[in-house]
């Protein structure tokens, strides 16, 4: 039996990397999966590997039912008719996965922030943050209709550690606290609302920068440590099929402590450890 079999989720950002892993194990759980992003089939961004298409094609090749949905999600009325959408067509939304990130062509080189352009700023906090952030906006309405939703925010946090560069951890960080203030304001509607943070992902990005690809990189060495965007993703599956999520809620977690708590592997067979900086 799928797990979430008449649940209806939305994962932003989802043409590549981790929004494209957690959306594809979501709708191989059995939900029906929105997945929004910029890049569309013959129109990606950067000419970057990966499109919504893409995402609904490979959930669709495992049985499961998906929707591509084109959205900037820096500007908010193509987020608003994104839920509009789901709203006419489903009637209720039951997962959010807030997984939108503007800053993926820059990287995260460590430097004193004073010696680092404020263009920075917008690429971490108005393409992903506040991105976040108007995606809850518009969408928490509608989930609070019906009890036990639940929303995610993808992350990264080590414990509190520095990651080393500080606009990237600043922002990362923020998207901790949004979590746990939104946990606070939704708690009498039992709507859990909690961030997830991943390991060293072996996204379609990384493997390009690296010159590997998913046949052939456990022959380099920088990677042998990675875990797939589907863990991550296997992870909030597990967290959106818990009756007890709500025990959780306001929490941030590591992919792999929930790996070894839920008792799921990797794509490859593998428990990837808790990342650590």
């Amino acid at each position: 039996m799928k797990s979430l079999s008449g649940k209806v989720a939305l994962v932003t950002g989802a043409s590549r990397g981790a929004g494209r892993g957690i959306a594809i194990e979501l709708g191989k759980a059995g939900a029906a999966v929105y997945v929004t992003g910029r890049s569309t089939k013959g129109d990606a961004t950067n000419d970057w590997p990966g499109t919504i298409d893409d995402t609904v094609s490979e959930i669709e090749a495992a049985g499961g039912k998906a929707v591509a949905v084109r959205c900037d999600h820096t500007i908010d009325a193509e987020t608003e008719a994104v839920i509009n959408q789901i709203r006419e067509e489903q009637g209720k939304l039951d997962i959010l996965v807030n997984n939108v990130w503007g800053a993926h062509d820059i990287g995260v080189e460590p430097g004193a922030f004073w010696e680092l352009p404020l263009a920075l700023w917008d690429k971490m906090f108005t393409a992903g943050v506040r991105a976040q952030l108007a995606t809850n906006h518009y969408a928490i309405p509608l989930l609070r209709e019906n009890r036990g939703g639940v929303i995610f925010h993808t992350t990264f946090w080590d414990e509190g550690r520095y990651t080393g560069q500080f606009y990237y951890d600043l922002a990362k960080n923020a998207l901790v606290r949004m979590a746990y203030g939104v946990s606070e304001e939704l708690n009498e509607d039992g709507i859990a609302v909690l961030a997830v943070s991943p390991g060293f992902m072996r996204t379609e990005l990384v493997l390009k920068h690296s010159g590997a690809d998913e046949e052939n990189w456990k022959e380099f060495e920088d990677l042998k440590q990675t875990e797939s965007p589907r863990y991550i993703g296997r992870a909030i599956t597990a967290l959106a099929g818990d009756p007890d999520v709500m025990e959780k809620s306001g929490q941030v977690f590591k992919a792999g402590d929930l790996a070894k708590e839920y008792g799921f592997t990797d794509i490859d067979g593998r428990y990837v450890a808790p990342f650590t900086v």
